[in-house]
């Protein structure tokens, strides 16, 4: 396998052949991968199509758009794939927002290569989809081992979480805001996440879709806390935006908020991929839900306490 050329077209893709010892064999990536930071001299092998500096409602409104048409919303360069000539392309099929589908894909490789190139699809929906999904590109590489060793650790880690909630009886409520307008509470693997950390999950279904909410919603779950996290934003990015919630009518009647209780997370860079990371994402909230139990050394890094 030292000689396999691979294409990632998904950040978390990226970081999983990272984390298996692949990193050199990576020859392109996509417009999003950007993890570890040495992944950015590599070759970028797709683009959006829709302005990712708008505002989130304007995002939204560019996706849905180009969705309506029957078009994808990612544009794959053809013409570096064919130079690239990979043996391997590590794409998705989750959801056709996040990153470049599968289809897109098997589209732009019909009748580009002379060779034959595998296609891997990831479509985690929980933890262990994505434990599942590392496993498969590890046994692909010939390097089922190194997936072991993942799983090792990320066990120890989380044993640390669970030995000392054992201790805790509170759960407070939580609401993870994957999306400021419309709004969207953070689906898939997060519910998830927020209970292993020591939080009562509002508002979404474990291993299903993040759902859009209305904030008449929010309002009746009325949750403890409430930590924002959109998807593909930073936290200075989402700082840009955070306007679209201090202003709606009521917001300053949760309890969340009269208690200073709102964080903001980097969705970005932890929650929204489906890779290695996302203990670190666990030990992120346990810091934010229990943080007299709890510190990591995420704060100001993954995420800050927004003072309202």
């Amino acid at each position: 396998m030292s000689d396999l050329k691979i294409i990632s077209l998904l950040p978390a893709a990226t970081e999983i052949v990272c984390a298996l010892g692949f990193e050199s064999n990576l020859v392109g990536r996509s417009h999003e991968c950007d993890y570890p930071e040495s992944v950015k001299q590599l070759p970028v092998c797709s683009s959006a199509k829709f302005n990712s500096g708008s505002d989130s409602a304007e995002i939204d409104r560019q996706v849905k758009e180009i969705l309506s048409n029957a078009l994808s919303i990612y544009t794959i360069d053809r013409e570096l794939i064919r130079q690239l000539n990979p043996d391997l392309i590590i794409t998705q099929a989750q959801c056709e927002v996040c990153a470049v589908s599968v289809r897109d894909v098997e589209e732009a490789l019909e009748g580009l290569l002379d060779k034959e190139c595998r296609i891997i699809s990831l479509q985690p929906n929980t933890l262990s989809d994505v434990n599942d999904d590392i496993k498969r590109i590890a046994d692909y590489l010939g390097v089922p081992e190194k997936a072991e060793v993942i799983f090792e650790l990320a066990d120890e880690r989380l044993s640390i979480i669970n030995h000392k909630l054992r201790f805790l009886s509170e759960k407070p409520k939580v609401a993870c805001i994957e999306w400021l307008s419309p709004l969207m509470i953070a689906g898939n693997w997060t519910p998830e996440l927020v209970q292993i950390a020591g939080g009562n999950p509002l508002l979404a279904v474990n291993g299903q879709h993040s759902p859009f909410i209305q904030f008449e919603d929010l309002l009746k779950e009325n949750p403890d806390i409430i930590i924002v996290m959109p998807c593909g934003f930073s936290i200075p990015r989402t700082l840009q935006e955070i306007n679209l919630l201090l202003d709606l009518p009521g917001w300053q009647e949760l309890n969340a908020v009269k208690n200073n209780r709102i964080y903001i997370a980097d969705g970005n860079q932890y929650f929204n991929r489906s890779g290695p990371r996302l203990i670190d994402s666990v030990e992120i909230l346990a810091e934010i839900i229990n943080p007299k139990q709890f510190v990591f050394g995420y704060e100001g890094v993954g995420w800050i306490k927004f003072n309202v």
